[in-house]
């Protein structure tokens, strides 16, 4: 199997939030405070890919304290908020960590996640995903965002590199 074919050559995960980690809801309490529900299915996800190597980029377009501290707890390694061109923050990113769009994947849901999609090495996306991402992601979850779809695409990405059962055992005893 081809290093493009398996995905192995995946080095860093770009992951967006509003519906790709949550529902895509924006809820406010009675002071105004933004809440987001994050699913707890997807940290095995996040855990699996730094278990792999694999360093996370959580990249949005809207700010959250909320966001911070999930990951926070989640130990993502780069996280950034209220961006509002991802491709020309990627471009530089990537530079600056010499790494190229080939060694990238890209987690997404909606029209501002597409663009980075197109030029990254592998893309997923939840199966409530605009039909645009859809039709671009290498591979569409069964599960709906803030529901494990980041969970479920990281183990598909990991199952195909052969690395799950053995990553999944290290870290929970649970391989088959």
């Amino acid at each position: 199997m081809s290093e493009k074919n398996c995905w192995c050559g995946i080095k860093y995960l770009v992951i967006d939030v509003d519906g790709t980690m949550t529902d895509a809801g924006i809820y406010y309490d009675e002071h105004g405070n933004e809440l987001k529900k994050f699913c707890t299915k997807d940290a095995a996800g996040f855990f699996a890919a730094k278990k792999a190597g694999i360093k996370i980029l959580v990249l949005t377009g809207r700010e959250c304290a909320a966001t911070t501290r999930r990951m926070g707890e989640m130990k993502v390694d780069f996280l950034v908020q209220n961006c509002k061109d991802k491709v020309s923050y990627l471009e530089t990113f990537l530079r600056e960590q010499g790494v190229s769009w080939e060694e990238l994947g890209y987690l997404g849901d909606d029209l501002n996640d597409l663009a980075g999609m197109r030029r990254s090495g592998f893309s997923g996306c939840p199966v409530d995903a605009c039909e645009e991402v859809k039709a671009q992601a290498d591979y569409i979850s069964t599960v709906k965002g803030g529901y494990g779809a980041v969970r479920d695409i990281i183990s598909a990405l990991l199952k195909k590199r052969g690395e799950w059962d053995r990553i999944i055992e290290e870290l929970y005893g649970a391989g088959t």
